[in-house]
């Protein structure tokens, strides 16, 4: 039976609301009508929710201090709780992989126990991964979420761990936990770090004369599936709308763009042509997915949900995000 409810507004909990994909979702919460409350940390960047200062609740706690969270779960008691926080950088987890394992698994881990131990009902939709699939055969593209998991690096062990977690947690204590497996998500905000973002920094950068008319790259060969941010976190509420606890949905545009392609697209785009791309050993990984094409057509059935933001557009978006910033 669903409890008794007061008020007018769903309460909705983000964690990880400073970083990309969470000031998203805060930004379209906060367009569906929710009472939007997002975790913070004391040393956490604010740049990406400046604009939203008075229209959302910022509340202090850590993933990995149990207390702080179980504090946040009793003041806050969210009807629904998006766990978005993560430490997400795949090159990171190659050198810090007990603080990608740490962040990732032991943080999730508490945030279930807060939850838990506050004896509270939220519907709970986790952020897991594609790069989950790692090792992925060409008979088995575009991947279902039946696929073996053959995790490639530190991080995507920690979202392995963090998906059968949230599985453990549905089946053992009744948490309406919803795992959403989301391929690469792209646009304005986007860490600086990441592929499409580093690109098009870099080219703002040339554009102003800050970088000589060299772009950085790493391996150009691999085969990504992107979407748009904006539709990303559109799917994650969907996901906590409608889909079923205890179960994992893709959510992917089931398109793959060589990374290669996607750096010829920006480069077009530039007022500065000519411009050289040279191969840093720096960038490069120990071993690499060569492919991520998802199958979300079970999440598509489940909720209605379809990708709406052509990657054109997702591209076109990041360059002139970078070209305000730099």
């Amino acid at each position: 039976m669903p409890r008794k409810r007061n008020k007018t507004k769903p309460k909705s909990l983000i964690t990880g609301i400073t970083g990309f994909a969470g000031s998203h979702m805060a930004e379209l919460l906060l367009k569906e009508g929710h009472e939007v409350f997002g975790i913070v940390r004391w040393r956490s960047r604010p740049d990406n929710i400046n604009h939203l200062n008075g229209r959302i609740h910022q509340v202090e706690a850590d993933l990995l201090d149990l207390k702080s969270l179980q504090d946040v779960m009793i003041g806050v008691r969210p009807d629904y709780i998006f766990h978005l926080a993560a430490q997400s950088f795949v090159p990171t987890s190659w050198t810090s992989p007990a603080v990608t394992l740490e962040t990732n698994v032991v943080g999730s881990c508490n945030l279930f126990e807060a939850v838990r131990t506050a004896q509270i009902d939220p519907t709970i939709q986790v952020a897991c991964s594609s790069e989950e699939y790692g090792l992925v055969h060409e008979n088995e593209v575009p991947i279902k979420e039946t696929n073996p998991l053959r995790p490639l690096s530190p991080y995507a062990v920690s979202k392995v761990a963090l998906d059968y977690l949230g599985y453990q947690y549905f089946k053992s204590y009744g948490l309406k936990i919803i795992r959403t497996r989301g391929f690469n998500h792209e646009g304005p905000r986007r860490g600086e770090v990441f592929v499409t973002s580093t690109f098009a920094k870099q080219i703002a950068l040339i554009e102003k004369k800050l970088q000589e008319p060299v772009i950085h790259t790493g391996d150009l060969s691999t085969k990504r599936d992107f979407t748009d941010v904006r539709d990303m976190v559109r799917g994650y509420l969907l996901a906590a709308q409608k889909g079923e606890p205890g179960e994992v949905y893709n959510i992917a545009s089931g398109k793959a763009w060589v990374i290669k392609d996607v750096l010829d697209y920006l480069l077009s785009l530039s007022k500065i042509k000519n411009i050289k791309i040279k191969k840093d050993p720096k960038r490069m990984r120990p071993s690499d997915v060569p492919i991520l094409l998802g199958d979300a057509s079970k999440f598509c059935q489940a909720t209605g949900w379809k990708p709406e933001i052509s990657f054109k557009k997702t591209l076109r978006d990041t360059l002139n995000y970078w070209r305000r910033r730099v």
